[in-house]
């Protein structure tokens, strides 16, 4: 669980994240052969390499803990090429695109193989920070490829409280075909209170308690992002 930034990694560095998601609250059962959510710790490794001022590619390593004697289980791999407009267009809003494709176990997701295309828009307004991901999902194996192209938005809304401490809002929904929305209960639509911490310009940590708003929402979810930046190839960033 990510809204993504318009900002892409910086030329001959590497991105390793490590996310964490542990659902407090979630399904006890399922119908579609998936294992209920309930008390599921998920940890993925995210790898992104940054090639240029314009172009990055990530890689992910899906994980699962789960209850009852499941224990930990590889999950599927996902791999993530996006473009940036470069600063030095001085657009007005940062830009970016995504492409996320990949496959999951159909223990974990009745939707084996995916595509993601996410739009990135956002924008530093003094203390204010807002972004935007209208990102649309599709479907190539599995009961979803019917449904089409659905419509998966994600909001963030931060406040820089001191240069090292951010806290704010993120939302996730799924509203179904893009063309037709599901009805609400069956819908996806959750509200995560966050907070982000700047202490080393190397090191990245986000914290939030996502609170489910319909029935078809896991109604109680934790999360935790931490990442680290290496200069693998010798090229230093710019310090700020």
């Amino acid at each position: 669980m990510q809204v993504y930034g318009s900002d892409t990694v910086a030329p001959g560095q590497t991105m390793v994240e490590l996310h964490s998601n542990f659902t407090a609250q979630g399904s006890k059962s399922t119908t579609d052969g998936t294992y209920p959510t309930n008390h599921q710790e998920h940890e993925s490794i995210e790898i992104t390499q940054g090639w240029n001022d314009w172009f990055e590619t990530g890689f992910y390593i899906f994980t699962s803990i789960g209850p009852n004697g499941r224990g930990y289980q590889w999950v599927g791999d996902h791999i993530r090429p996006r473009v940036r407009a470069p600063e030095r267009w001085n657009w007005p809003v940062g830009v970016s695109l995504s492409l996320e494709a990949g496959y999951q176990r159909a223990v974990f997701s009745s939707d084996t193989w995916t595509l993601e295309i996410r739009p990135i828009i956002d924008k530093q307004l003094g203390a204010w920070y807002l972004a935007f991901n209208p990102a649309c999902d599709r479907s190539w194996h599995g009961p979803g490829v019917s449904q089409g192209i659905t419509f998966a938005p994600a909001v963030k809304v931060g406040y820089n409280f001191t240069k090292k401490i951010a806290g704010g809002f993120e939302y996730y929904g799924a509203t179904g075909d893009i063309t037709s929305f599901d009805p609400i209960g069956q819908q996806q639509q959750q509200i995560v209170p966050a907070i982000d911490l700047d202490l080393n310009p190397d090191w990245e940590f986000n914290f939030g308690v996502g609170i489910g708003m319909t029935h078809g929402t896991d109604h109680l979810l934790v999360k935790m992002i931490l990442g680290r930046r290496f200069d693998f190839f010798g090229k230093k960033r710019p310090q700020p």
